[in-house]
């Protein structure tokens, strides 16, 4: 039986920094180059600085235009920055996919310009999960970005579940992968120094926490410092907290702001036990997995949890919230330490416990590797690549609202 071709493809994403979205675009753009496939990312950032890491992939950045007053404003003007730049891309890939809402609207926005100019394309869109904005606008915008996509993706079976009741769009899923080998292979020396980059001098025995994210409210953060405070008196050492990330489209700097604020009352110090990173080079990112004692992630709202399957490929054991997204692929006192969501009590007790107790560490351990290593880059591209196939024959699209 004659195998499809499978046509250039153009991946795009509204930013070039290290969010999850982007992460994952990179990471299937990769997979797919090497699977011998054309692909081209297309992301909105500064063109002299590129995306946040190097790729085997061909990628075009489209210059990001200056912010506006209001987030409403940022969202059109990023939006149509980058559907004036589609244009032009289609021309040579018949598929646009798009990994989030910016990108999305905007590739309704550049067909209905390249269609009057002859150019023909198929959307396609990964929703990795639905935000709740606060602006009328943003959520209109939101939607739309679900409802125009001739194809829609999504990466766990609870959200494909949501954009058919909600939205009425029969979605694919398609799980993330992980690099396993990235994060298991890290020189010790490199994690001896990243540890004592957020322990200090004087506290090379506190056990380490690991966060990944920033401090923002779908991850759980202000559970998380008032788990560590209560954790803190159950141990002989006091865990220091280390944060990275926190490089987001919508500004969370007021939540921030109440969370550090809460930090003295808990008896806890910036700086000392909950230590801030930011953005950090790509290239340490394997090293924090390996600095760490465990991955504290308790969030209130989950796609897939990609820094869950990058702590197992570490050997790193893992607390999360019981999110549906979660459990699809991960089993509570198996795999991970499960607990309800904004449980501080029950978070802070599965932290002491994985934290004291070195068998059940030891038992998440090669838990979490067996779960890490069912997950590929290179599977998750070849099942993208045969719906991509299939779109270029012409047959039954498998998912979609509008077009």
């Amino acid at each position: 039986m004659a195998v499809n071709p499978v046509p250039p493809v153009a991946l795009l994403t509204y930013s070039t920094k290290p969010r999850g979205g982007v992460v994952h675009t990179l990471a299937l753009a990769d997979a797919l180059h090497d699977l011998g496939h054309d692909v081209l990312v297309v992301g909105l950032g500064d063109p002299a600085e590129g995306f946040f890491r190097p790729t085997r992939a061909p990628v075009t950045i489209v210059p990001a235009p200056a912010a506006g007053a209001s987030l409403e404003e940022k969202v059109e003007r990023n939006t149509a920055a980058l559907a004036s730049a589609l244009v032009d891309v289609a021309a040579g890939h018949p598929i646009l996919h798009a990994q989030d809402c910016i990108a999305a609207r905007a590739v309704t926005r550049s067909r209905a310009a390249g269609t009057a100019a002859g150019a023909l394309t198929v959307s396609v869109r990964t929703v990795h999960h639905v935000d709740d904005f606060s602006s009328a606008v943003l959520m209109d915008c939101q939607r739309q970005a679900i409802i125009e996509p001739d194809v829609v993706l999504t990466v766990s079976r609870h959200w494909r579940d949501i954009l058919a009741a909600e939205y009425g769009v029969q979605a694919r899923v398609v799980h993330n992968g992980v690099d396993v080998e990235r994060f298991r292979d890290v020189r010790p020396e490199l994690a001896r120094s990243l540890r004592a980059r957020v322990t200090g001098p004087d506290g090379r025995d506190r056990p380490v926490l690991l966060s990944v994210g920033g401090i923002e409210p779908r991850k759980g953060s202000v559970h998380l410092v008032r788990a560590l405070a209560m954790a803190a008196p159950e141990l002989a050492v006091p865990p220091v907290l280390a944060v990275l990330g926190g490089h987001s489209f919508q500004d969370h700097r007021p939540y921030r702001e109440s969370v550090l604020a809460e930090l003295p009352g808990l008896g806890l110090a910036l700086g000392r036990d909950v230590v801030e990173l930011g953005t950090v080079p790509d290239e340490e990112m394997p090293g924090w997995y390996a600095a760490a004692d465990a991955l504290a992630f308790p969030s209130t709202k989950e796609g897939f949890g990609l820094a869950v399957l990058e702590a197992m490929s570490a050997g790193l054991p893992v607390v999360t919230s019981d999110l549906p997204a979660f459990q699809e692929y991960l089993r509570g006192g198996v795999d991970v330490l499960m607990v309800p969501v904004g449980d501080e009590p029950a978070l802070a007790a599965a932290l002491v416990t994985l934290l004291r107790d070195d068998r059940v560490r030891e038992g998440l351990r090669a838990a979490g590797a067996r779960v890490a290593r069912r997950f590929t880059w290179p599977a998750a591209a070849a099942e993208h690549a045969s719906l991509y196939a299939e779109l270029a024959a012409g047959s039954d699209r498998p998912g979609g609202g509008g077009g």
